[in-house]
């Protein structure tokens, strides 16, 4: 079987570091969970995470040209999506079209303050 980057594997921690964590895949290949990528918060010790002959699910992130493959534990979690309600769709619509139209008039008045400048403005003689 072929290690993809995208898919999610179960694997077995069979090592650990300061650094990460060793985990063996299926067809006996080894890939490293980098520190940063165990948990969703700041991991200061690993092994308040994780320890040796644990089964992990992990998501494979990438594979080097030499064989290294790298794996994320926090990414391999499928993460519930909020839905927004109706008022909060309405409120973020209305609060994006306040700060469309600010910037509008904003751009509007700065463009015709240098282009009556350009052309000699208020008062400016035409010969």
């Amino acid at each position: 079987m072929s290690i993809e980057v995208g898919s999610k594997l179960q694997g077995k921690v069979t090592g650990i570091t300061n650094f990460g964590a060793f985990v063996e895949l299926e067809a006996g290949k080894t890939g490293l969970v980098h520190i940063s990528e165990v948990a969703d918060n700041y991991v200061k010790d690993i092994n308040e995470h994780l320890s040796v002959g644990d089964e992990v699910t992990v998501k494979v992130i990438n594979v080097e040209k030499d064989g290294k493959i790298g794996l994320s534990i926090k990414k391999a979690k499928d993460k519930p999506v909020r839905q927004k309600s109706p008022k909060e769709r309405t409120e973020n619509f209305e609060s994006k079209m306040n700060r469309f139209l600010k910037d509008s008039e904003d751009r509007l008045a700065s463009l015709k303050k240098h282009t009556e400048s350009k052309r000699g403005g208020r008062g400016a003689r035409r010969g």
